[in-house]
């Protein structure tokens, strides 16, 4: 690709080519700066927020992102067809792909992103640590597997624990810690599939895994006439699977001196690899303050809003106008920084399965209007969340003068926000905040499993009194609907005494609530244990109520939608909040359950069948592999026993909840771990 700087390269017309929160943010800053943008999309994302947020669009495939926004033919055909002179990758899908990056320049369309040589020597893990160990970056040993490789041999002289990355992998994808000597050719192989799937590539390599470090990456940026600045640093050490959850910036837990260290390392990296555009240098920091490289993102991170916010300097900004050929329009001594800004990634992922991703319809995805926070999303109510993609559903970003601010401010947020749908991870975010090791600084990378083990986190249960309180909402609420209707006597009694009864689930036991109104106009409540509560006031309109219940008054948000025979409502309240299942008076009976069938866990694809009708398996054996939303899971034997039943074959798409094997139980097939 040409870096010719004395060649401007003007553009007027960008093809965003992703999806989401990334495509409608890179659209926001398209045009600001006079640029029309516009897209692509999957058959899944027809009515997606991407393709609203731009000013026009061509659909090019599939539900996959095999069939959709992998095709790099598709999306150059889409861009000349729609005449964009420049396309922007965002992150993920072909953000790092060198060779979709010289197609591009190939088709004379301008590439937003670095030379498509720096995107393949970075892409290459192992290359990329040679590279950059020459350049006097600091990195860790490690051992590249081959189909040679004895494995045991290799690693041996490698203290546990051992961590297996792909070497064409990023995003936290394609990779498995080892903790144990006997689970290494296992899963090395998990990690070769993984990587295979998720990159085409399945190359892995081995190095030391340091227990309890910091996360800690630093912001480069540099243009085509021989400028690398750095935009300070950014941690992000709270992670799941290897997946970032939280960031902030700058990290407490950087001194000046350490800080100059990252930095001048990381200005060292892009000077090496003649750095053009935005990227991202990644470190590991050890307790005793030492740095290693981990890797080059060369793209926009999907937590790049926080240094946005410290510094005042857009990025995407910032990769447009080097694109066009245009110096960076600040020097190093320019870069300030101020304040402190943290970003909670917001998923559609179930607690009570151990965070599995979760898709279906986004009812209510509202924010309080008054609680100040950046949200950057590609959903609004009513958007369907779909199992072919990641379960991003938000970045929320709060921006204060100190970090303890800052935190209040995003959990604020984030408690306050109206959300009905799939299951969510908000819960845990707000946990994450307000826990006293995250307000100290003690942010490691095993901040997760020693703060909220998933037996631990997988239900934040609302508190009692927010419980009742939804109830009573949900109920007057209801009541205010029905009396909306003028044939409607809702509420009269012969016999006033008798409570009206409505039945309420909050996921646990159900619960009755009596309720009744008395002659001076007020309400009164019968709850669990006998409880008696006396509502003086409520006024309601079409989402939002004002009530006052034993003497609190409060406005709380709600919604309700039918699912089959039952109403599930959402009750948002300044004291919390509480999803709620109206029992049908007359329920239908529950379908059958089969003793010792596996379901599938979410929408997916079955990767792998491991076993047939007939074989005999032992509890935790593998049965089969699912992949979903770029991740691979494994469904173990419930129980040893006999495989009488497999509905599917490997290469099928299966449906959440869907059977997939049955194990016959049977005691003398033991009970030992595969």
């Amino acid at each position: 690709m040409s870096s010719n700087a004395d060649t401007p390269r003007p553009i007027r017309r960008l093809l965003i080519a992703n999806r989401g929160e990334i495509a409608v943010r890179i659209a926001r800053t398209a045009r600001a700066m006079g640029i029309s943008p516009v897209t692509v999309y999957s058959d899944a994302d027809g009515g997606a927020g991407h393709v609203r947020a731009c000013d026009g669009a061509i659909a090019i495939g599939g539900m996959t992102p095999g069939e959709s926004y992998l095709r790099g033919d598709a999306v150059i055909a889409a861009a000349k067809r729609l005449g964009a002179d420049a396309i922007h990758p965002g992150y993920g899908f072909l953000s790092e792909n060198a060779a979709f990056a010289e197609a591009v320049d190939a088709a004379g369309i301008n590439w937003v992103g670095p030379r498509p040589e720096t995107i393949t020597v970075m892409g290459d893990k192992v290359q990329a640590k040679r590279m950059m160990a020459a350049a006097g970056v600091p990195v860790l040993v490690d051992v590249v597997v081959d189909d040679d490789t004895d494995l045991q041999a290799a690693v041996a002289n490698i203290p546990l624990p051992i961590i297996a990355k792909a070497a064409a992998g990023g995003g936290g994808k394609g990779m498995r810690l080892i903790e144990n000597r006997a689970d290494l050719e296992a899963m090395v192989q998990a990690c070769k599939r993984e990587a295979a799937a998720a990159f085409g590539d399945d190359r892995v390599f081995l190095e030391r895994f340091l227990p309890g470090p910091r996360h800690i990456e630093v912001q480069i940026a540099g243009d085509k006439h021989g400028n690398v600045i750095h935009l300070f640093e950014r941690e992000c050490s709270i992670q799941r699977r290897h997946q970032k959850v939280v960031e902030e910036a700058p990290s407490s837990a950087i001194d000046e001196e350490l800080r100059e260290q990252l930095t001048s390392a990381a200005v060292a990296a892009g000077k090496a690899l003649s750095y053009e555009g935005v990227g991202t240098v990644e470190f590991v920091v050890g307790e005793d303050r030492s740095i290693a490289f981990l890797e080059v993102n060369t793209r926009l991170q999907v937590e790049h809003p926080i240094t946005e916010a410290i510094t005042g300097l857009d990025l995407v900004r910032l990769q447009l106008e080097v694109a066009q050929g245009r110096p960076l329009p600040v020097a190093q001594h320019d870069v300030r920084r101020r304040g402190h800004a943290i970003e909670a990634r917001l998923y559609a992922e179930d607690p009570a399965t151990g965070y599995l991703p979760a898709a279906g319809v986004l009812h209510k995805f509202e924010r309080h209007p008054d609680v100040e926070a950046r949200w950057d999303s590609g959903f609004e109510s009513g958007a369907p969340v779909s199992s072919f993609y990641d379960p991003l559903l938000a970045k929320v970003i709060a921006f204060a003068e100190n970090r303890t601010e800052a935190a209040r401010l995003l959990e604020r947020a984030l408690q306050t926000a109206h959300l009905q749908g799939p299951p969510n991870n908000r819960d845990l975010l707000c946990a994450i905040l307000s826990h006293s090791a995250f307000l100290e600084g003690a942010t490691t990378t095993d901040f997760l499993a020693t703060h909220f083990p998933d037996d631990e986190a997988r239900r934040f249960v609302p508190s009692p009194e927010m419980i009742r309180d939804a109830a009573i909402v949900a109920a007057l609420a209801d009541e205010a609907s029905r009396n909306g209707a003028a044939s409607d006597l809702s509420g009269w009694r012969n016999n006033p005494s008798m409570d009206q009864q409505t039945q309420f689930s909050d996921g646990c036991d159900p619960f009755q609530l009596g309720y009744r109104r008395q002659r001076d106009g007020s309400w009164l409540f019968s709850v669990a244990d006998g409880e008696h509560v006396e509502v003086r006031r409520f006024a309601v309109d079409a989402e939002w109520i004002d009530v006052e219940i034993d003497g609190h008054r409060f406005k709380a948000r709600y919604s309700a939608v039918k699912a089959g025979e039952t109403m599930l409502w959402e009750v948002t309240a300044p004291h919390g909040h509480a999803s709620l299942s109206e029992m049908p008076r007359f329920p239908q009976p529950k379908a059958v359950e089969i003793p010792g069938a596996t379901r599938a866990p979410m929408h997916g694809l079955v990767t792998v069948m491991a076993v047939k009708p007939g074989d005999r398996v032992v509890k935790g054996q593998l049965l089969c592999i699912v992949e979903a939303m770029k991740m691979e899971h494994q469904l173990l034997a419930p129980h040893g026993g006999v495989v009488t039943s497999v509905s599917v074959e490997a290469g099928a798409q299966v449906e959440n909840e869907q059977t997939l094997v049955i194990v016959d139980e049977d005691e003398t097939a033991g009970g030992g771990d595969a």
